[in-house]
């Protein structure tokens, strides 16, 4: 793997509103290998689809820069590839032309009619949808439509696949045979993923690293964990395994644990700054 595919550097993000500042990320820096599997995990509020939308270039960050493979991210572009908890499929398309539109808009000039056509299936195939070709979004299942939304970003071959939440609006049933479906694709393709995510289990049995944020305002990265367990990853097989289980645990001491010490000493802090402020001006 090579370094710094993926370069986040000294990202600040503020948004003005009525004349007051929301100060929502700060220096927030990553490097990102060439396949490497990462996900940004932390409690809700602290700009972890902020960094998605950044990287994905539907916003310009206050300060910093990202680049991905030695090229600045200033606009959204094929290169990087957007999936939803919404599976945000067009309802009056079929499965198979809801993939369809994205590889016309990227390959029409560099694959015929024909070769379209089988990286279309391809894709499907890779996703366990090519039984559903002609179906609507509404004829299928939460779990087959987000299926559908993977094939269509990884039909666009980006060099970064960025996943919110992926599996967030599925069922534990489904949301675990998919996880796996995404591990399976990962490691035959060896694409690299930022993916986003409220749920331990899941950002430990799919990273490489987690990538754990503070909470807002002004949130920032606060531990970054190495997760060094064998692939290919067998959920029944780990849930007993003493390094997972200490991984996890790193992780939910940190959301946890370290961030409410950090909160209290904030808080302790403000009170201590208004008590000094009551007795300067009394």
């Amino acid at each position: 793997m090579t370094d710094r595919y993926l370069s986040i550097s000294k990202v600040n993000m503020a948004f003005e509103r009525n004349g007051v500042r929301n100060q929502v990320l700060k220096d927030i820096n990553l490097e990102v290998k060439r396949g490497e599997y990462i996900s940004l995990i932390g409690h809700s509020g602290c700009g972890k689809s902020t960094v998605l939308n950044i990287i994905a270039g539907l916003l310009r960050a206050t300060d910093g820069v990202v680049i991905v493979d030695n090229k600045e991210v200033n606009a959204p572009g094929p290169d990087r590839a957007l999936v939803f908890q919404n599976h945000s499929l067009l309802p009056w398309l079929t499965v198979y032309q809801n993939v369809e539109l994205a590889v016309d808009k990227i390959f029409k000039d560099k694959k015929t009619a024909a070769e379209r056509k089988d990286w279309i299936l391809h894709n499907l195939e890779m996703v366990n949808m090519g039984h559903a070709l002609e179906r609507l979004p509404s004829e299928i299942s939460g779990g087959m439509k987000q299926r559908v939304g993977i094939a269509r970003a990884l039909a666009m071959e980006p060099k970064v696949l960025l996943l919110d939440e992926p599996f967030g609006a599925l069922d534990a049933l489904t949301r675990a045979k998919l996880q796996d479906e995404v591990m399976r694709i990962q490691n035959e393709l060896q694409n690299t993923v930022v993916m986003i995510t409220h749920d331990v289990d899941e950002a430990v049995l799919l990273s490489d690293r987690i990538v754990m944020m503070t909470n807002g305002p002004s949130a920032t990265i606060g531990q970054i964990l190495d997760i060094e367990l064998a692939r290919p990853r067998d959920r029944i097989a780990l849930a007993d395994d003493k390094l997972y289980n200490h991984y996890r645990h790193e992780v939910l001491s940190f959301l946890y644990e370290k961030q409410r010490k950090v909160e209290d000493l904030g808080s302790k802090r403000s009170k201590k700054d208004g008590a000094s402020a009551l007795a300067a001006n009394g």
